[in-house]
């Protein structure tokens, strides 16, 4: 089993975040626009292709806040996702030029649908993933390396 890099953007104005918009067999669910980072790319080239690619809009790269691993056999998907490791970077960051919603994603993940600003009091609602990661988006706590989260 190879273990992939994944870098994340963690993108919040007026109190709301950014999040692809996604569905499966159990229904809609949202994740943080990023994906795979590439041979030869750094981590911010991969979050910023990435952000085009499933939002449609160049990012600004900033502060690394997060580390997560996942591990697929440990979680509610080990089904499709036992041989999964993955070690996902976040990243706050901002909008390179005024987002709106008619920017179309260039190459968004099979399973997307969309993407959705989330109003962050109610993040929690949300089938988000990772999950335990809404207690540190909203302050609740604080730590950059997560382990390994569902």
């Amino acid at each position: 089993m190879s273990i992939r890099n994944s870098a994340k953007a963690i993108i919040i104005q007026n109190n709301k975040i950014l999040l692809t918009k996604n569905i499966d067999d159990d229904g809609i669910f949202y994740l943080f626009p990023g994906g795979g980072q590439e041979k030869g790319e750094t981590l911010h080239e991969a979050l910023t292709r990435e952000c085009k690619e499933e939002i449609g809009g160049g990012v600004a790269v900033g502060e690394l806040v997060h580390i997560r691993e996942y591990i697929g056999k440990n979680h509610e998907h080990a089904a499709f996702d036992f041989n999964l490791h993955q070690v996902e970077f976040y990243f706050t960051c901002t909008f390179l030029h005024e987002w709106s919603d008619h920017h179309a994603p260039s190459n968004p993940d099979s399973h997307q649908v969309g993407v959705e600003w989330i109003d962050l009091d109610a993040l929690k609602n949300y089938r988000l993933y990772p999950k335990e990661i809404a207690s540190y988006i909203v302050g609740e706590r604080s730590k950059v390396y997560l382990g390994d989260i569902n």
